[in-house]
Formats: C-alpha cells, sequence, structure tokens
C-alpha cells in the first residue's frame, strides 16, 4: 500500500492529500529515510511523521486496505 493511502486510513493524517504534500516536503521518513508519497508500505517499517510541534514515531504492524474508526490504532504502535 502507498505511504499516503496508509497514513490517511490508520488516521495518523486526516487527509491523503495533506499526507502526500507532507511527504513531498521532506517531513516523513521511513526506516530513516525521506520517503515519497508512493513508498510501498510493509509490516514492520518505522514511519517517522514531523508535522506540528511534536515528531511522531510509529511501528506498522499490520497493512490492510480498509480500516475503521475502532481497528485503525491497531495498524501500527507507537513508539515515541
Amino acid at each position: 500500500m502507498r505511504l499516503d493511502k496508509y497514513l490517511k486510513i490508520t488516521r495518523l493524517i486526516k487527509r491523503r492529500t495533506i499526507a502526500n504534500e507532507a511527504c513531498d516536503a521532506g517531513r516523513i521518513s521511513v526506516n530513516g529515510k525521506v520517503a515519497r508519497a508512493s513508498y510501498d508500505v510493509k509490516i514492520g517499517d518505522i514511519i517517522e511523521i514531523n508535522l506540528g510541534q511534536r515528531p511522531l514515531k510509529v511501528k506498522v504492524l499490520n497493512v490492510s486496505e480498509y480500516a475503521t474508526k475502532e481497528t485503525a490504532s491497531s495498524q501500527y504502535e507507537v513508539i515515541s
């Protein structure tokens, strides 16, 4: 699944266009490297999001095409 779509489905970023723009601006990195929106997210990846005051680091636990509000947070684990 594309990185921008994963960020939207898991509700880490509210809109896919904002996720896409954040990737283009270099604010999203995967496994320590700046990632493009087209990056293919895999289980075990570490995603760092540098938006706003506090950076967020999460580990991908599951990749699913669809997620409800209740199941979205079970697709990742917050590291810091």
